[in-house]
């Protein structure tokens, strides 16, 4: 798989919208320079490439190769610079350090009165949008510059910043620490996926109460209560306690909705909150939670409020989209969700640059499912390839593992048995290699090495004999989540009963319904 060079510059220009780039040039000319600079010739001919490449530029003649290095730093920087000043990327927190930047110019200027003026709206600002980091560095400035401003109230002043200080402080260190947990949650998550026994529970219970601090939760600020709702949704997350996970995702979330100011603020935590609430929905199989959460996440980010720049509206697709197969996969909606796939591809296009590989990669294989459970089994062939294929990502084990056996049912399925003794043979070769199988994977291994020698007339009495087996993983809770990846239960059981997966799918949600109207 080729990849076009990736250039930081190039990917900024063509990241520039049209308004942007309009600022860009109104910007430049506000400088003053000729309209014939070499920065600015190197923007219009990067703004007319498709691709990056140095040959051409270098060809246009306007520098050297051994100056094209400083001349693009120096046009990245401008680039920023104009971006700073445009009003759709003005928010508070950029407003604080601006007013922190214009104090301490007026500080060195020896205009201490002033100074403190600023500082004083900006620290009420910083405190009141729990930006209390800019607030500890704000009551600095302050102190320093009270030291030197004499007053008669200095005494007062004095403690007053103190303990200013010491509460900011105290608030930042316990936001710290909780941040720290959360962040070595998520990384323990990458690094060993989900429990998969007793003794792992222990484990991450043990590590997780050695490194959470105390605290009073009617002491805390909205910050402090967002780290602490991260960290116990990770630990939920590992321990597979979804309902917990369901606890804190929602409080996280509630946060947001309890606080629209926050929501502009802090939109990629929101984003994520909702996300996060979403999956374990989906985990818990409450339908009419899920759909409903779903509907409001979308429902906000069309507001006009909302803050759809260009980081927010790709996050925003990314956790709608991801969901919207959920949803289909909870219905048993195969058929209903494919022109979800055309919108989804043409999506991954414009968003190419913004979305990492990874999840370019789980969305084929939600695609990959999607066709699968409609029974288009050639076309989730196609998809489950550009994962196996991929060679240059490193990816999830759990992802890689069930797109090989996918594609190995899929193959199946589609009476595409010419060389299907290769493929089970590359799939349990690859399977064999991965630490820690669920029992489910490992059944499913033997399963596959003795199905090349399994009488046509016996194929099914031995889908019956494995359904049995696997069934008994069902309610484990340590097993069970194997089967959200590749519902392998009721693929056995569409081929017991002769029945479409899609429909032994959509049977059994309609079912649920019932019993759970």
């Amino acid at each position: 798989m080729t990849k076009e060079q990736k250039d930081n510059l190039f990917v900024l220009v063509k990241s520039l919208s049209k308004s942007e780039k309009r600022q860009f040039k109104l910007y430049v000319g506000r400088l003053g320079v000729n309209e014939d600079s070499k920065f600015l010739t190197l923007f219009n001919i990067l703004d007319k490439l498709s691709v990056y490449d140095e040959v051409v530029i270098l060809k246009k003649g306007i520098v050297k190769k051994q100056q094209l290095s400083n001349l693009k730093a120096h046009l990245y920087k401008q680039i920023l610079i104009s971006l700073r000043l445009n009003p759709s990327h003005q928010n508070v927190r950029i407003q604080i350090r601006e007013q922190l930047d214009f104090a301490t110019i007026l500080y060195h200027k020896g205009l201490y009165k002033q100074s403190l003026k600023i500082l004083d709206k900006a620290k009420t600002l910083a405190i009141n949008n729990e930006e209390k980091n800019i607030a500890y560095e704000i009551v600095e400035l302050e102190k320093i510059i009270e030291s030197q401003y004499i007053t008669r109230s200095l005494n007062n002043r004095a403690d007053e910043l103190t303990v200013q200080a010491k509460d900011l402080s105290l608030q930042n260190v316990l936001a710290s620490k909780l941040s720290n947990l959360s962040l070595q949650l998520y990384g323990l998550f990458l690094k060993t996926g989900y429990i998969k026994n007793d003794t792992e529970h222990r484990r991450i219970t043990k590590y997780f109460n050695d490194r959470l601090p105390e605290y009073d939760i009617n002491k805390l600020g909205f910050r402090e209560k967002l780290w602490l709702y991260k960290a116990y949704l990770w630990y939920s997350f590992l321990t597979l306690d979804f309902l917990s996970c369901y606890k804190y995702a929602t409080k996280w979330v509630d946060l947001f909705y309890g606080n629209k100011d926050m929501i502009v603020l802090n939109p990629v935590f929101f984003l994520r909150g909702n996300h996060y609430l979403l999956e374990a929905l989906f985990y818990l199989r409450h339908y009419e939670k899920f759909k409903e959460t779903l509907y409001k996440l979308e429902e906000v980010t069309k507001e006009k409020w909302f803050p759809l720049d260009d980081n927010n509206e790709s996050l925003a697709f990314l956790y709608i989209y991801n969901n919207k197969f959920n949803l289909h996969f909870i219905e048993g909606s195969f058929s209903e969700g494919l022109p979800l796939i055309d919108e989804v591809l043409e999506q991954l296009k414009k968003y190419k640059n913004r979305i990492d590989e990874h999840h370019v990669m789980v969305f084929y294989y939600k695609i990959a499912s999607m066709y699968f459970g409609a029974g288009e089994t050639k076309r989730c062939i196609q998809f489950l390839e550009k994962i196996i294929s991929n060679k240059s990502l490193h990816m999830r084990e759990d992802l890689l593992c069930f797109s090989r056996i996918l594609n190995l049912v899929a193959h199946y399925e589609a009476g595409l048995d010419y060389n299907l003794d290769v493929l089970i043979r590359s799939t349990y070769k690859f399977l064999i290699k991965m630490e820690d199988l669920y029992e489910v994977q490992k059944e499913f291994i033997k399963f596959l090495r003795g199905l090349g020698d399994i009488y046509p007339q016996d194929v099914k009495g031995e889908f019956i004999k494995l359904h049995k087996k696997l069934k008994q993983f069902e309610d484990d809770p340590y097993q069970s989540r194997a089967f959200l990846y590749l519902d392998i239960i009721s693929w056995l059981e569409s081929k017991i009963e002769n029945k479409p997966v899609g429909l032994i799918i959509r049977n059994k949600f309609e079912a649920q319904i019932l019993r759970n109207p």
